[in-house]
């Protein structure tokens, strides 16, 4: 959408202006509600700051064109300061929109891929297992009892977990060779997918208590790797959540 802005605000330059709006925070939508749940709407604005926001850039001339707009900062200029109005349900913490940069900078601390992690030749050494317990334990060990030839069929894909808080550490979750399997430590075979989060919003992803992309658009979760075989993933839960 970016780069047809780019390339429309030039071709039609002097007749037709080309602008992008994006919002800087996330705006109730059905499609919001459908990734998030229901709760979702009380972390978002209404539509109507993106009415006014548009509405503010069509009393502009022509000439102002091939500009990229972030709704909140077009307000401002126009002299608005009370946002509380947009908000759907006031007192709440706003979601920031997923593709600011802003965001991206809070929500990461190192640049992050999301295309397909090369893979290396060769295999690493596994590092020696060591003895876990806890609510983490419990989850992969209910995975590797769910775990079938047709789920890694459908998969194939190595996941890895860097896991903060108690019970934490990096797992890995390997549905790409023979019937699949789960430990502790890193995979034998370079990761596809990263995730890093708490190991207590870890436990609530599994057990559908937190969904995982709830998750990544509020910045609990952390995606480094093939975005595609993330989304799997999040298929693979619904799958085991009964069993969680």
């Amino acid at each position: 959408m970016s780069m047809c802005v780019l390339g429309m605000a030039e071709e039609f330059k002097g007749e037709i202006a080309v602008n992008a709006l994006w919002p800087k925070t996330a705006i109730h939508t059905a499609a919001m509600t459908m990734l998030g749940g229901l709760d979702i709407e009380s972390h978002c604005r209404k539509v109507d700051i993106m009415a006014d926001a548009a509405y503010s850039i069509f009393k502009k001339p022509k000439s102002f064109t091939g500009n990229f707009i972030i709704d909140e900062n077009i307000l401002k200029e126009e002299g608005i300061k009370n946002f509380d109005v947009y908000a759907v349900k006031q007192g709440y913490s706003l979601m920031p929109d997923l593709f600011l940069d802003e965001y991206l900078d809070q929500a990461t601390k190192k640049p992050e891929s999301h295309g397909a992690v090369p893979e290396l030749k060769g295999k690493k050494p596994q590092p020696p297992a060591e003895p876990r317990s806890g609510a983490v334990e419990e989850t992969f060990r209910i995975v590797k009892d769910s775990l079938s030839d047709d789920i890694v069929k459908a998969t194939q894909a190595v996941f890895q977990f860097e896991l903060s808080g108690e019970d934490g550490g990096t797992w890995f979750l390997d549905l790409k060779s023979k019937s699949g399997n789960v430990g502790y430590g890193e995979p034998s075979d370079q990761a596809d997918v990263v995730m890093s989060m708490s190991t207590d919003d870890f436990v609530k992803m599994f057990s559908g208590k937190l969904k995982p992309t709830m998750a990544f658009m509020s910045g609990k979760l952390k995606i480094k790797g093939n975005m595609a075989l993330a989304m799997k993933l999040e298929k693979l839960m619904n799958q085991l959540q009964a069993k969680l």
